[in-house]
């Protein structure tokens, strides 16, 4: 799966689909990705680690990041702004957020307009003093909770959902923080992974389902929190333990404190696609890592999908991991028939090059050496809509391969995602609207194969701890399927252009 930017709207891959949702900016492919969370306590000038653990966390979310920290005298600094962390934050900038204590943000909207209002983290004033917050997930009981905030005289100043915690924990009886954040998560659904700043710590709290991941490392006499273990690694902080679902830890300059917020699920229901594609291979999630899972989706695909061909190739960079298990199981070579190119994830595509496979080219280029005369199996991690795959498997047969074997490390997605992960509606899936053959056609391959269900679960440790809804519609926290993903928008939308000018 292709990579790319957090928009409202389910990007421009389908044909006679709806336009960008980022004023203009392309999307390849229609998986988005969520959001990442870091957090920095009891370690100098805290807001320079946590800019280098968004740096890490880049690939979960590049629309907007943001810090807040706080300093000695329990004051709180904040920046942020649209764009990637290299664009946002600056050694000068970060050096106006002092303090030992900091929690910051990189944002792909699941819910939301892409505007400076709605970048996290969310600072507010409460009753107890300053606090700030961040949010990677999505509830699914939000439009509800809203309308009765409102109806009771609540204000809001973002279309996110992640600032009904904000108003819950306002109205709550709780004499702390620590107790308004655990009333408000019994008020809400869904999945959320989140980080609250106060003037003396930081709070981190799971839903009960963990199906966003969180962890935990000690960092010289303090300690981080992050999305994923790859932005420990980068601070240099050694990974302790995830926190666990429905667990709320209370960290401050002396040390951790660990409360039960929600009684855990169990068995709990990690998000798959964590491991098909959102986390870096080189990250431990759910607690394991990822490039190994992946390694034994390649291999589960070549057993269930094998096919008589001179190589395999991955769509990078997602899909390299899978690739790599494909050659070791298949005996066949892997070689880099596809090269990526890093640095246009933000290219904007003008409109007169639509339907020249613009977008694709871009970002993608075969080797014509590698592929010529080649029977190639493409090996891609998951097959949205379609269209980018259509679009790639003509550009190596314009490289001339002379034959094309499309193989996919997870089942046809079916259904859409409303735990933090932006997907398109049921009637854009072309796991929806056509047949495996059907895809085949559409495609323009040689052969097609999907790695079944139970395969995918196969390749985990406990295959019954993880969330498969977007290929079995069998939703762990219960979702009204018939309405929008992005009902808090566009019950706000006329707001929500006057934010953005």
């Amino acid at each position: 799966m292709v990579k790319s930017g957090v928009g409202a709207g389910p990007g421009g891959d389908l044909a006679g689909a709806p336009a960008p949702a980022c004023g203009g900016w392309s999307r390849v492919k229609g998986w988005s990705e969520e959001c990442g969370v870091f957090a920095a306590i009891g370690v100098p000038e805290a807001a320079q680690i946590v800019g280098l653990g968004l740096h890490a966390l880049q690939h979960r979310g590049q629309e907007s990041a943001g810090i807040v920290s706080c300093g000695e005298d329990g004051a709180f600094h904040s920046h942020k702004g649209l764009g990637l962390v290299s664009e946002v934050f600056t050694e000068a900038r970060l050096a106006e957020l002092p303090g030992t204590l900091a929690i910051g943000h990189n944002r792909y909207s699941t819910s939301g307009s892409v505007t400076l209002e709605n970048t996290q983290p969310l600072r507010v004033v409460y009753r107890g003093g300053p606090l700030a917050l961040a949010h990677n997930g999505n509830l699914v009981n939000a439009r509800e909770v809203r309308e009765k905030l409102e109806a009771s005289g609540s204000i809001f100043q973002t279309t996110l959902d992640t600032e009904i915690f904000l108003h819950l924990m306002a109205v709550s009886d709780a004499e702390t923080p620590a107790d308004g954040l655990i009333q408000a998560a019994l008020q809400v659904r869904g999945a959320y992974a989140l980080l609250v700043l106060t003037a003396d710590a930081v709070l981190a709290l799971r839903d009960a389902h963990g199906i966003r991941p969180l962890c935990i490392g000690r960092l010289g006499d303090g300690y981080a929190v992050a999305s994923e273990t790859c932005a420990l690694d980068l601070v240099g902080a050694e990974y302790l333990r995830d926190v666990e679902p429905g667990e709320l830890v209370r960290f401050d300059p002396r040390g951790m404190q660990v409360r039960r917020a929600l009684p855990a699920a169990v068995p709990p229901q990690h998000c798959i696609f964590e491991h098909i594609y959102f986390s870096r291979p080189d990250s431990r999630v759910f607690g394991e890592g990822v490039d190994r899972v992946r390694r034994r989706i390649g291999h589960r695909l070549a057993d269930e999908h094998p096919a008589a061909a001179d190589l395999v190739m991955a769509v990078p960079d997602s899909s390299n991991s899978i690739a790599l298990g494909f050659s070791e199981a298949s005996g066949l070579p892997f070689e880099l028939g596809l090269i990526r190119n890093h640095y246009v994830g933000r290219t904007f595509i003008q409109p007169h090059q639509a339907g020249r496979d613009s977008s694709v080219r871009i970002k993608f280029n075969p080797v014509a050496e590698v592929v010529s005369g080649q029977r190639v199996v493409l090996v891609d991690d998951s097959i949205v809509r379609g269209t980018t795959s259509r679009k790639l498997v003509r550009l190596i047969r314009r490289a001339g391969a002379a034959e094309v074997h499309f193989r996919v490390g997870s089942p046809p997605v079916t259904h859409p995602c409303f735990y933090g992960i932006d997907t398109p509606s049921r009637k854009e899936l072309i796991g929806v609207l056509k047949s495996v053959e059907e895809i085949r056609d559409f495609l323009g391959v040689d052969s097609l194969g999907y790695l079944s269900l139970e395969g995918l679960l196969a390749c985990e440790r406990d295959g019954r701890r993880f969330c498969h809804a977007c290929f079995s519609g069998q939703y762990p926290v219960p979702v009204n399927a018939a309405a929008g993903k992005l009902e808090i928008e566009n019950l706000h939308r006329g707001a929500a252009r006057g934010t953005q000018g």
